[in-house]
């Protein structure tokens, strides 16, 4: 019972089984874009899951975003209020310097993590800079960046977040989220 309750044993073997795999490599034609569709909140609520669909709905893709990130989202995209984004600074200072985010394409899973490649222009030492998907996600919403990704990288994604949506529920089940934690208790 000792090694059941152990935390990181819990971890390691429940919720990241899957290896982590290199940077993708892809052709612009291999890509399939992906457009907002909707907000998942699993078992795990610490991990919503931002919805990517293309056009003819025919592939999702799942993308773990923070609690922060998932808000902002929301907000950026509820048409019936004032516009008002955290990110408007970085939008502004962007476009004062000549910097645009061309696309960004997600190209590698680490764990629980997805990172996606922001390719840019206007910047003179670089022209794409990787980053995980759930600190980026509601900027590129926010600057309408067009989102690609492959039709392997979608189904790995889908592995992924059904791995951390049962590991949330077997952790729930072992009774490490009884106690209560936070302002909200």
């Amino acid at each position: 019972m000792k090694d059941l309750l152990d935390l990181n044993n819990v971890k390691a073997q429940i919720i990241f089984a899957q290896q982590s795999q290199e940077e993708e490599t892809f052709h612009q034609n291999d890509l399939v874009r992906l457009f907002p569709y909707g907000l998942s909140v699993t078992t795990d609520a610490a991990r919503p899951f931002l919805l990517l669909k293309d056009e003819a709905h025919q592939y999702t893709l799942p993308v773990a975003v923070s609690p922060i990130d998932a808000g902002v989202a929301l907000s950026q995209s509820n048409k019936m209020t004032l516009e008002s984004s955290p990110h408007k600074f970085t939008a502004l200072l962007l476009q004062s310097l000549g910097i645009e985010i061309k696309q960004a394409v997600f190209v590698e899973i680490k764990g629980s993590h997805q990172y996606l490649r922001l390719y840019i222009s206007g910047h003179a030492n670089m022209n794409s800079m990787k980053l995980r998907a759930d600190e980026a996600m509601s900027l590129c919403l926010y600057l309408d960046v067009p989102l690609f990704a492959t039709k392997n990288f979608i189904g790995r994604s889908k592995v992924m977040s059904t791995e951390v949506e049962s590991g949330a529920q077997k952790l729930q089940n072992f009774g490490f989220f009884d106690k209560g934690s936070g302002y909200l208790n």
